[in-house]
């Protein structure tokens, strides 16, 4: 958007747990065709350059003043040292441990060689560089401040950062209250979900029994991710019943990587993988795995993106594109539908959920305490501590994420209000006529929009008496044979 040309924000191109320096190689796997591995080399060969133009902008917006909080840069140097070893532990030689049949032996053979010669001599090379700027002048001359308004034009800064995540004309203040009262609302529930459990102490007792007891927690890696699968797999046999049109692509679910871990989330999906932290296993609760999985993998942020990326009739750049009040408002809507689909087996499953929606209700209330009313990292982590059942370790690293973030986390509980609240009018309006996989359909077809558009086109959906007109899913092929909608 013009607003991050406008303030610069490519002067602090990383922030509490994503790092461009963590981009240039795959995560996993390797490529399809000799063209791939090509290309691979090329952006390999400009690393150098692609990290010196990111050092020159940071060291601009050190000099105006304009960085990421220094207290949010701590360790992160850590995640660049993966990248110095020069044998097949560094990301980059993971590609060619796995070059498909179909390029010959001896042209993988040359391009292992070439490959090799460029991650000596230029990739780990740029590392070290990069290293030694972060560790010396970076971390060493960060802003100690924490609030984006406290950086150059910070009031009109933050605003621009709300607006662009939210994709909404709402000022710090209102969302605030919004939060305030979404928190109240969510405790409530809690508090009967609780009840619904047979603990007999209060909140704070019962949180501190859910973080510290055993039986919540997984023994291994293999435990999380299993439990993790099996809800995904759970889910797609709710599919049928929930969502109209069904993608062909199929994601994979992978822990984070070590070099990332200990200062990621807790997971993150996307259109190749969702990611699930495995990561110091005691800080990883079960009761809050479903919710997770729903939201990152099926049929959330995983499952919206395939369906986004099947449009082959809407523009690539609408097909990639994406706004946060649009998909963190539907992979949070599909932590709440969970409930009505029984994926929650136990109350403290549905806790869990109630937590993480607390969490996000928290949100709205922690970034703008922290962004516009001047809040302390230890007041943030204390009112997240207070409302959730999150872990000590999730508390840290999600208040470090909201800190060096400013805005990103409001759009996911203002995205799904808006989503929830459309769905209650649609069941009022309809009654009986009323079909979810038509609801669901009505906002996936359209894909990644401003939340205005999407309250516009839901607004038709109900106009339209529920149903989708011919022509309303570029993923279908009678698309081509319709009418523009």
């Amino acid at each position: 958007m013009a607003d991050e040309i406008r303030f610069k924000t490519y002067e602090a191109p990383f922030n509490a747990d994503t790092f461009f320096w963590t981009e240039p190689a795959p995560r996993s796997g390797g490529f399809r065709s000799l063209k791939a591995y090509q290309n691979y080399i090329a952006r390999m060969r400009d690393v150098p350059r692609y990290f010196d133009d990111q050092i020159a902008n940071m060291r601009a917006g050190l000099k105006r003043g304009y960085s990421v909080p220094r207290i949010v840069v701590k360790d992160r140097d850590k995640t660049i040292e993966p990248y110095f070893a020069a044998d097949k532990a560094n990301p980059f030689y993971g590609p060619f441990a796995a070059m498909p049949p179909s390029i010959p032996a001896d042209q993988q053979a040359q391009l292992k060689a070439e490959g090799d010669k460029v991650i000596q001599q230029s990739v780990i090379p740029a590392y070290r560089k990069l290293h030694t700027f972060i560790q010396k002048e970076y971390m060493t001359q960060a802003r100690t401040t924490l609030a984006a308004e406290a950086e150059p034009d910070g009031k009109a800064f933050y605003q621009s950062q709300i607006e662009n995540y939210t994709t909404l004309s709402l000022t710090a203040e209102q969302i605030h209250q919004m939060g305030l009262k979404e928190v109240a609302r969510i405790s409530a529930e809690m508090e009967a979900t609780k009840a619904a459990t047979g603990f007999k102490g209060d909140m704070p007792a019962f949180l501190k029994f859910l973080r510290t007891d055993p039986q919540f927690y997984p023994k291994t890696p293999q435990e999380l991710l299993g439990f993790s699968a099996y809800v995904a797999k759970r889910m797609d046999g709710k599919l049928a019943e929930t969502i109209g049109f069904l993608p062909r692509r199929r994601f994979s679910i992978i822990p984070v990587p070590p070099n990332l871990a200990p200062i990621y989330t807790g997971g993150r999906g996307g259109l190749e993988s969702c990611m699930m932290n495995t990561y110091d296993l005691p800080s990883r609760p079960l009761y809050t795995l479903t919710a997770l999985t729903l939201h990152e993998c099926n049929p959330g942020h995983a499952f919206q993106a395939a369906v986004a990326q099947e449009a082959l009739h809407r523009p690539e750049f609408r097909r990639s594109a994406g706004f946060s009040g649009y998909g963190e408002g539907w992979a949070l809507y599909m932590e709440w539908l969970g409930t009505k689909l029984g994926l929650y087996d136990t109350p403290y499953e549905n806790f869990g959920r109630l937590s993480y929606e607390i969490w996000r209700a928290s949100r709205l209330v922690i970034d703008t305490g922290i962004h516009h009313y001047g809040w302390s990292r230890e007041k943030a982590q204390q009112y997240l501590r207070d409302h959730t059942a999150l872990s000590e370790h999730e508390i840290e690293t999600e208040i470090d994420r909201y800190i060096a973030w400013p805005g990103q986390a409001l759009a996911y509980k203002l995205g799904e209000m808006m989503i929830r609240q459309k769905r209650a009018e649609a069941e009022a309006a309809l009654g009986a006529k009323f079909d979810q996989r038509n609801f669901h359909d009505a906002i996936l077809a359209l894909g990644s929009v401003p939340l205005p558009v999407l309250e516009k086109r839901l607004d038709q959906f109900i106009a339209d008496g529920g149903v989708n007109k011919p022509g309303w899913n570029p993923a279908l092929p009678e698309y081509e044979k319709a009418p523009t909608p």
